[in-house]
């Protein structure tokens, strides 16, 4: 396997750059994810590294090597698609097998590679069937059991499971997971969806406008997020736009909320700059918690049971606020309810750039 380098890499169609100055360095048999909405160039750095995609300006290196100007069968990447590529009137068997086919691998190489794949994958008793005769979850299988036949230095992954539904798309995250234990492979995997990026990568790449906003563990980025941007991507987010005065946020109707003591050092140096004070749902307690925080009345206009737990919708201050509870903790709407926000779990952000406050 092998480490996948990207040095300052640009991209463009005609005046339109869509990505801008991108460095990234993914570690030999590192899970890698890229997230980030529609739009943001994720698939087209995907692309670029598989060498479908021509780069604009900037370095592309796998083990050591530039490959800039390599054409993609020369790469020795293995790419797994969004819609599998299958072809319908291959079984199994020959899916798996087409690639190596056609780089003239031996006869006996060729069924103990596809075989042994088949097997990783519980594909063994479908090598006959034809794709149509195949569940989607099956298919995502044949799709990845043709790519591991390759034994590639890199696996690329562009949204594999997007189109499958919603129990089976937690299935195949664990087989991805578990497949990639297995294997020791690089892997540069993309998804739109955050909780395959937190439940999968060993580190996340979150993208916005074709810039790399952060990079980091998935818990990192969810506690520690760079900007406003990331915090509310990854995860849910609110937030409350005030001015900061004397070592507090005073909001938009005149309250005053403490900032978090991560930040009050810094606070007399920013004495009346415009900033947003951000935290997680979670982070909204009934009176009753015992953490320590500020106590306000509010009156819930919305609440979404989820089961286990409820999200508590509710003004305040002149903005919307969510609050995540068990579902077991009384909150009607429309009636008045007291909560508490854990200011020391709050976040600062800066309001004009929107980066986090260290």
């Amino acid at each position: 396997m092998a480490e996948v380098v990207l040095e300052n890499v640009f991209k463009s169609y005609e005046k339109t750059q869509v990505i801008q100055d991108i460095s990234l360095a993914v570690q030999n048999q590192e899970f890698v994810v890229m997230v980030g909405p529609s739009g943001c160039g994720k698939s087209t750095i995907l692309r670029m590294i598989a060498g479908l995609e021509t780069i604009s300006d900037g370095t592309i290196r796998i083990e050591d090597r530039v490959v800039n100007q390599v054409p993609p069968k020369d790469r020795d990447i293995a790419m797994v698609f969004q819609n599998y590529a299958l072809y319908p009137h291959m079984s199994v068997y020959e899916n798996m097998a087409f690639g190596l086919k056609m780089r003239n691998t031996p006869k006996a190489e060729i069924d103990a590679k596809v075989k042994e794949a088949a097997r990783i994958l519980d594909l063994e008793h479908l090598l006959q069937r034809k794709p149509k005769q195949l569940s989607g979850g099956q298919r995502q299988r044949v799709a990845l059991g043709r790519a591991i036949v390759r034994n590639p230095k890199v696996f690329l992954m562009d949204e594999p499971l997007s189109n499958l539904d919603a129990k089976l798309r937690v299935q195949m995250r664990t087989e991805i997971a578990n497949l990639h234990k297995r294997l020791n492979a690089t892997t540069i995997y993309v998804t739109h969806d955050q909780v395959e990026a937190m439940t999968m990568g060993d580190r996340i790449v979150i993208l916005n406008k074709g810039k790399i906003q952060q990079v980091d563990t998935p818990l990192r980025v969810y506690h520690e997020p760079a900007n406003m941007f990331v915090a509310g991507f990854v995860g849910q987010m609110n937030f409350l736009t005030g001015v900061l005065e004397d070592g507090g946020v005073k909001l938009g109707d005149g309250s005053v909320l403490p900032v978090p003591d991560s930040v009050k050092a810094k606070t007399s140096e920013l004495n009346g700059r415009a900033v947003v004070l951000g935290f997680r749902p979670e982070h909204v307690l009934p009176e009753s918690a015992p953490e320590h925080g500020p106590v306000f009345e509010v009156t819930p206009d919305r609440v979404e049971m989820l089961g286990s737990e409820q999200m508590i919708y509710f003004p305040f201050c002149g903005q919307s606020v969510v609050a995540r509870w068990a579902s077991d903790i009384s909150a009607p709407e429309a009636q008045p309810l007291k909560v508490k926000i854990e200011i020391g779990k709050a976040l600062l952000f800066d309001g004009a750039t929107e980066d986090r406050i260290l």
